[in-house]
């Protein structure tokens, strides 16, 4: 049937994963994430002109704040003390592509720790909330916005090894 999952117990009960014996190792991983907007909103965005203020400066606190709570958030997420947390973004061009009337701006949040369990969880978190908060202080002027492709683009460190996510249409 394959892997056993880790968060259930014989009995198929949630639990949290007992990483007591396990080796602290440095650990690392990246996310990425997509908000889809119009492109008047971007160049709000990059222009600074959206009322609730400079989005991405916001974004960029609300997904470092996130990843370091993420423990909080995620019933089983083991807390961990984050040694860093960076998010950034992508902002596309102003212009649509053919037959596109959105763009899109990409997030990308990279957690690194030294622990006994990995970072993706707060990796990914980040990437949420960041887009979450672009949406949040930008929904005045762009309620149409849609949030995709939050997922994991690599990981390093720990028992189970690297992992680079395949190249995929629409990602990147």
């Amino acid at each position: 049937m394959g892997k056993k999952l880790t968060h259930l117990d014989d009995a198929g009960r949630a639990k949290m994963v007992d990483v007591g014996t396990k080796a602290v190792t440095a650990r690392r991983a990246m996310a990425e994430g997509f908000v889809l907007l119009l492109p008047e909103t971007v160049r709000a965005i990059a222009e600074e002109r959206v009322p609730k203020g400079e989005v991405l400066a916001v974004a960029r606190v609300a997904g470092i704040m996130a990843a370091k709570r993420t423990g909080e958030l995620i019933p089983l997420c083991h807390p961990l003390p984050m040694e860093s947390v960076e998010v950034d973004f992508d902002l596309p061009s102003f212009d649509p592509l053919e037959g596109e009337e959105r763009v899109r701006l990409r997030v990308k949040a990279v957690a690194t720790i030294s622990a006994k369990t990995g970072v993706e969880m707060e990796a990914l978190t980040a990437v949420a909330v960041a887009a979450l908060t672009i949406y949040d202080m930008c929904k005045a002027i762009d309620k149409g916005m849609v949030i995709e492709g939050v997922r994991l683009m690599e990981k390093s460190g720990g028992r189970s090894g690297d992992y680079l996510a395949p190249a995929g249409k629409g990602h990147g």
